[in-house]
């Protein structure tokens, strides 16, 4: 009976300790670090003006344009994120029969700048560039800050 009363009570100790520990009395408050420096990244976007799908001259430029501006945008996008590869390879009879590969890009580009949009021959070239200084600047803006109302000690 004595062992038992015992071990309760230096259970109820070591309940009554924990509670006091340092891990649970204090609240730690982060701060963004800003880089000492930003990369600068470019992209250039072309689109051929004679293919597009349309009979009117000025309609197939605006579309050329805006095909380019597509283009340069998924460059920045694969320097951004990377590329996503998928192969496959089929053999029959130890012979190579079929190989495929496929690539995609996802991702979302915030602060690029079209830095010159211009024709070229019977394409059109659209020229990106992505400061990171800015991309920061929109994260910083953008992103749920929130500051002290109370703090608790237990």
């Amino acid at each position: 009976m004595n062992t038992l009363r015992y071990g309760i009570g230096i259970f109820l100790s070591a309940l009554v300790l924990s509670a006091c520990s340092s891990v649970f009395d204090k609240q730690v408050e982060w701060q963004n670090v800003k880089p000492e420096k930003f990369p600068v990244l470019t992209a250039i976007g072309q689109a051929p003006i004679s293919l597009q799908n349309s009979q009117n001259k000025t309609q197939r430029m605006l579309m050329a344009i805006k095909a380019s501006k597509i283009a340069a945008y998924a460059e920045l996008a694969e320097q951004v994120y990377g590329q996503n590869i998928n192969g496959s390879t089929t053999m029959s009879n130890l012979v190579l029969d079929n190989q495929q590969l496929q690539t995609s890009v996802r991702g979302i580009i915030r602060g690029a700048k079209v830095v010159k949009s211009y024709p070229v021959g019977d394409s059109y070239t659209t020229e990106l560039s992505l400061d990171f200084k800015d991309v920061y600047e929109i994260y910083i803006a953008t992103s749920n800050r929130k500051e002290i109302k109370h703090i608790s000690y237990y």
